[in-house]
């Protein structure tokens, strides 16, 4: 395996790659739902990179940066045991050479950006999209991999790559999920065993949410919900239904809509949405 933690021997072996090249960010921590995402991209390129770094910029104040999961030598022996040979683990000062305050930033449109996680944590997504971009300037790949779980993130990074012109392919992940439902995460193993055994109750409330009558009304049910998962211990930041392409809010459930839900579960946010059939 090849760990690249500097630019010039990244940009060495960029040079000389021959064939297609499909790409896959993460902040590291892995888990299956981490590895299907490099599965997939072994399927669609003949080389894959995975890259892991923490970002600082998508993190508030109030976040839980420092205590982020850092597990580098178990993710690359993840990553060797299914034959992805190519690693990028980058430093602030290789990304943010100028430091963050001095940071050109790539802002989101609002529609996309500022409702469900971004209305939560402000700046999270202009974060998000600046690393990305700079990544991908960096690594210039075919393929893009994202996970669904991050449904609103993958929605914003296909904006930005449409908005930018960026010739990149973006892919979809479908959600991996633990047997009782609940949608891999790295921050799930800071759950403490009985938060662990409440975690699952957001996914089946969306699942539940995401089989309503047509001619129903999302409010009303969506409050209802709340009301269960508060009972439950969960603190609810939201459970709404949009629409798929613009995020809008959505008076009607409707096939190809999603319910997307967040919650706190002691020092743990949890996310999750799913489609309608």
């Amino acid at each position: 395996m090849t760990v690249f933690r500097d630019l010039g021997s990244l940009l060495q072996w960029r040079g000389r790659l021959q064939g297609s090249l499909a790409f896959v960010p993460t902040m590291g921590n892995l888990h299956a739902g981490h590895l299907s995402l490099v599965r997939l991209a072994q399927t669609r390129a003949e080389e894959v990179l995975v890259s892991i770094y923490v970002n600082p910029l998508q993190f508030g104040p109030e976040e839980d940066f420092a205590s982020y999961p850092r597990t580098l030598d178990a993710d690359l022996r993840l990553l060797d045991e299914i034959g992805c040979q190519h690693v990028f683990v980058p430093t602030d000062t290789l990304l943010y050479p100028q430091g963050l305050a001095r940071q050109t930033l790539v802002q989101p449109p609002a529609h996309l950006s500022k409702v469900l996680c971004g209305a939560h944590r402000p700046g999270h997504f202009t974060g998000v999209a600046t690393v990305v971009l700079k990544l991908l300037h960096l690594i210039e790949p075919q393929i893009l991999i994202l996970g669904e779980k991050d449904y609103q993130q993958y929605r914003i990074i296909q904006q930005m790559l449409n908005d930018l012109h960026c010739k990149v392919q973006l892919l979809l992940a479908p959600t991996q999920r633990d047997v009782d439902g609940l949608a891999l995460s790295s921050r799930n193993v800071r759950l403490r065993p009985e938060e662990r055994r409440i975690a699952p109750s957001l996914a089946a409330a969306l699942a539940e949410l995401a089989q309503l009558d047509p001619d129903s009304a999302p409010g009303p049910a969506a409050l209802a919900m709340e009301e269960r998962l508060t009972q439950t211990g969960l603190q609810v930041d939201y459970l709404e239904l949009r629409d798929s392409e613009t995020l809008q809010l959505l008076p009607r459930p409707r096939s190809g809509a999603r319910w997307f839900g967040a919650a706190r579960l002691g020092s743990v946010r949890l996310i999750d949405n799913r489609v309608i059939p």
